[in-house]
Parts: C-alpha cells; sequence; structure tokens
C-alpha cells in the first residue's frame, strides 16, 4: 500500500511540476507570422540585414500557405493577399536602407493584418498597433509596444487599435 501511495504522489509532482513547466502547452503560431515578427524585431533593433533576412523567410512561408479550407471571397482575398505580402516581404529583403525597408513594412503590416482577419495564424492574441508618428500599422505577439517604424528613438510610440483573438 506504502509503494502504490509513495508511486501516485511521485506520479502527480512530476505531472504538476510538468504543467508548470511551460512545456506542456505550445503555443502555435504559423511560420508566416513568425517570420513577420522577426521582421518587426529586427526594425526594432535597426538590424537591416536581419530584417532581409526575416523577409526572405517570409517570402517563403507566404508561398507555402494552405488557404485550401477557405471558400469563394475569403480564397480570392487571400490569394491576392500573398501576392502583397510576397512583394513587400522582398522589398524588405533586397533593400539596404533601413527606412526603405521600413516603409514596405508598413504595407507589409496592413496585407498581414488583413489576411489574420481571414485565416487563423496564432493561437494567441495578435496586437494591431498604431503608429501615430508614421500613420502606420504593425503587428506584434506582445502586449508591450516596441515602435519598428522609430526604434530606440521612439521605441514605445504607438497605441493597440485591436486585439485579434485566438
Amino acid at each position: 500500500m506504502n509503494k502504490l501511495l509513495l508511486i501516485a504522489l511521485l506520479f502527480t509532482s512530476t505531472t504538476y511540476a510538468y504543467s508548470f513547466s511551460g512545456k506542456s502547452k505550445q503555443i502555435a503560431v504559423s511560420p508566416l507570422l513568425s517570420s513577420y515578427y522577426g521582421i518587426k524585431n529586427a526594425l526594432v533593433g535597426a538590424d537591416q540585414p536581419a530584417a532581409a533576412q526575416q523577409a526572405n523567410e517570409l517570402v517563403k512561408a507566404i508561398s507555402t500557405l494552405d488557404n485550401s479550407s477557405l471558400t469563394g471571397r475569403e480564397f480570392k482575398l487571400a490569394k491576392d493577399l500573398q501576392e502583397n505580402i510576397s512583394a513587400s516581404a522582398k522589398e524588405v529583403a533586397t533593400s539596404k536602407d533601413l527606412g526603405t525597408q521600413r516603409t514596405a513594412f508598413s504595407a507589409l503590416s496592413l496585407s498581414i493584418y488583413r489576411l489574420a482577419k481571414v485565416i487563423k495564424l496564432s493561437d494567441q492574441p495578435v496586437y494591431y498597433y498604431f503608429c501615430p508618428m508614421k500613420k502606420s500599422y504593425w503587428l506584434s505577439s506582445e502586449a508591450a509596444i516596441k515602435n519598428p517604424y522609430f526604434g530606440n528613438q521612439m521605441l514605445t510610440c504607438g497605441a493597440v487599435k485591436e486585439i485579434l483573438k485566438p
């Protein structure tokens, strides 16, 4: 009886510890959104080469996006947005100028937002921010504002306009 109680206690404590370790549930984020966040984070840090690298990853991810479950108008919208996203991401990827990358990122953000309204891209909230100085939007997985348009110059400038719920 004591052995059985000891085994049950050991099992319970292991399960309890595992559930709080953060490994019990992984948050699913599409490769497309993950690459987008990579571009955003690189622009926050004014890292032009990293933004270009992440934009190349986004171009790959958008070409493999599965929209087969969509019908009619949603399918056409998603297809059009895929083309816009690819074009904007290619502009970020090929530009050697941080300002040009940030301008292309603005168009990219709008297209990603519109796509996220049609296709579920994440199992966690997606924050949709607005930068009043640039008059542009961006998406983030974080509630904390980190402005990709001005980086350290105006890191916390912006406001949440919408939270896309999973």
